[in-house]
């Protein structure tokens, strides 16, 4: 099974072809200024998140004039728009424009709704060399509709640990809950890099991995963690969906003291 993916960089509507999640799939939007993309959701809820550029977003009887807007994914807060299941959107570029479309089967019949960077909630997670800073996109409990998604990014400062100390939710077992996941990945400059580990002593692996900018890491299972090279900024989009919205994790047991030192440092 293929875990690690680079994300394609053709002009226009990019899906990734992943067989590893079943839940979760991502594509990529990419628009010089001027253009537009027309595209429908069918039977799943998409969560449009614009990572540099700005464009106008229609989405049945809803146009947002203005998405989007910060010159990359390392200069400020994103703005998002959700886009429901059984709706046909139109994105149309006011300047050159990328946005993530991560997506999950839905059940729910809501309105579009935009999520403005004045929304998103912030914050430091983690402490010494493993802290990073995360953007809660569309998270319980913010009190957004939503059927299965979970979307945040995470900036990991150069030479720091993320997702630390690695963990798992594949099962619904004590703490822990069922939700696939996936990280799309950027890094501050086009020759920087990253690490990530994934790994289950359950199901027989273990694999590292050199993070590149436009790659992603597919997770339906498994403990997982990132390090970004000392010099460079690391980001990725998580996103996940899976047993209902609130999130439960496992840390890997060897390791999960780590946790306990956040609140002694």
């Amino acid at each position: 099974m293929r875990y690690f993916h680079t994300i394609p960089q053709g002009p226009g509507f990019q899906p990734l072809a992943d067989e590893a999640c079943k839940l979760l799939a991502f594509a990529k939007l990419n628009l010089e200024a001027g253009q537009s993309y027309e595209g429908q959701t069918g039977e799943r809820e998409v969560l449009l998140v614009a990572l540099s550029g700005s464009a106008e977003v229609e989405v049945g009887p809803r146009v947002f004039t203005r998405v989007g807007g910060r010159p990359s994914v390392f200069a400020g807060n994103p703005h998002s728009v959700y886009l429901p299941r059984g709706h046909r959107y139109t994105v149309r570029a006011h300047t050159r424009f990328e946005a993530a479309l991560p997506s999950a089967p839905s059940d729910l019949d809501t309105d579009p709704y935009e999520i403005r960077p004045e929304q998103v909630n912030t914050g430091k997670w983690g402490t010494l060399n493993f802290t990073r800073n995360f953007r809660e996109i569309l998270v319980e409990p913010d009190g957004r509709p939503a059927s299965r998604l979970i979307v945040g990014e995470t900036i990991t400062p150069s030479g720091n640990w993320s997702t630390y100390p690695p963990h798992k939710h594949e099962v619904a077992q004590g703490s822990e809950v069922f939700h696939e996941e996936m990280y799309y990945f950027r890094i501050s400059s086009p020759e920087g890099w990253g690490l990530t580990r994934h790994y289950s002593p359950e199901r027989g692996y273990d694999q590292t991995y050199v993070v590149k900018d436009e790659t992603l890491l597919s997770i339906p299972h498994g403990y997982h963690t990132y390090a970004s090279a000392p010099g460079y900024t690391g980001y990725y989009l998580w996103f996940l969906a899976g047993d209902g919205r609130r999130q439960g994790v496992r840390f890997d047991p060897d390791l999960a003291w780590v946790q306990k030192t956040v609140g002694m440092v």
